[in-house]
């Protein structure tokens, strides 16, 4: 076990990375965070900031010398970073389950390979792929890079076959994969934490609402039955498994009449995940710590019923700050912001988890602060 008074070196310096930051530092470890942003939350929090590339090899050199263990934010650091620190240091998640899930194409491979439903798609690699037979997937589908996109960026939506050529030309003729549209029910998601002793501990499922391709409000617990409650985590723990997975990851799954297809995994927490810093015995953020640190995974009961809301930039209306008297006066609402110095539409700014004894009285106090804070 890696025990309190060590360090710790995190790849990236977004949200993700900040909240990291604070549950090591209140374990009493210390945080070295190497992102190329000099303004990053996560940096602003860390004992050290090393504004650097993160293939940039005096800045990795630090981190092996003086790193007891490493982890990251997010999913788009090079495999060979990874790989290069593995050498010195215990890096969770490592290099071959990073490299499958930050690849549309290698993790839909992984998914079919093993068994786990997913809706139809089809890989899209060159010019020639693109006039492949398509006659497993019904349109409208959507075209998704293969790397790098995220709340939806990197998508295009194709109408019907015809549309492909130009949807594949705006995304710049890139590998992409083609996924059919399927019929919503609902989107839940599982955030898990799993060590190097293959335990794992899976928090409570969270429903999902999304705005615009940009996750906006999450509902836990997820009004679902027991059967799919049932087979949505049994999903999830054998993934992790099939993964050898070590760390915090989150599985994001569609139900699409009646049937729980998995729409694609996160090598780390989750934007859907944030209702655990207030709602559960452990959030998911010490859970990555102590992942991370060979400890024993903490408790992950749910405390209270909770209801998570995103605050994007757009509530920064003309430069003036949302309307925080309206939220803080509310004394079951927690609010959480990220330290970003430039609030844009779409940009995730903070959240606020609001808790109650109940779903319902939870999920109608949020809508009521989003109304005002949208100045509805």
């Amino acid at each position: 076990m890696i025990l309190p008074g060590n360090t710790l070196g995190m790849l990236g310096g977004g949200q993700l990375g900040r909240m990291f930051t604070i549950a090591a530092r209140n374990m009493g470890y210390d945080v070295i965070v190497l992102e190329p942003d000099k303004n990053s939350p996560a940096g602003m929090l860390a004992n050290e900031h090393i504004c650097a590339e993160y293939d940039d090899r005096a800045a990795l050199e630090i981190l092996n010398k003086r790193c007891a263990a490493i982890t990251t934010e997010f999913e788009n650091i090079p495999a060979a970073v990874l790989e290069q620190l593995a050498d010195h240091s215990p890096v969770r998640p490592d290099a071959k389950a990073v490299t499958i899930t930050q690849d549309r194409i290698h993790e839909k491979t992984f998914l079919n390979e093993n068994g786990f439903p997913t809706g139809p798609f089809a890989i899209i690699r060159s010019d020639a792929d693109l006039d492949q037979d398509l006659s497993h997937i019904q349109f409208p589908a959507i075209l998704k890079v293969s790397r790098f996109g995220y709340d939806g960026k990197g998508q295009y939506a194709v109408n019907d076959a015809s549309e492909l050529q130009h949807g594949w030309q705006v995304l710049g003729s890139t590998e992409c994969v083609l996924e059919q549209r399927m019929p919503l029910d609902m989107e839940i998601s599982i955030v898990l934490g799993r060590n190097a002793d293959g335990e794992t501990r899976l928090f409570p499922i969270a429903e999902n609402i999304h705005k615009h391709g940009i996750l906006d409000v999450s509902i836990v617990p997820a009004r679902i039955d027991e059967a799919m409650h049932n087979k949505a985590t049994e999903m999830a723990n054998k993934i992790a498994t099939a993964l050898d997975y070590i760390g915090v990851m989150a599985v994001e799954f569609f139900i699409s009449n009646g049937e729980l297809l998995v729409n694609e995994i996160a090598p780390r927490p989750h934007n859907s995940g944030h209702y655990t810093l207030d709602a559960t015995v452990t959030s998911q953020f010490e859970q990555q710590v102590r992942a991370l640190c060979g400890l024993p995974l903490g408790d992950t009961r749910l405390l209270s019923p909770v209801v998570m809301v995103n605050m994007l930039g757009g509530l920064w209306h003309d430069g003036k700050p949302p309307l925080w008297d309206k939220l803080l006066a509310r004394d079951s609402v927690k609010l959480h912001l990220y330290g970003k110095q430039e609030a844009r539409p779409g940009r995730k700014m903070g959240h606020y988890n609001v808790l109650a004894p109940n779903l319902e009285d939870a999920l109608q106090l949020a809508r009521e602060i989003q109304a005002q804070m949208n100045h509805e």
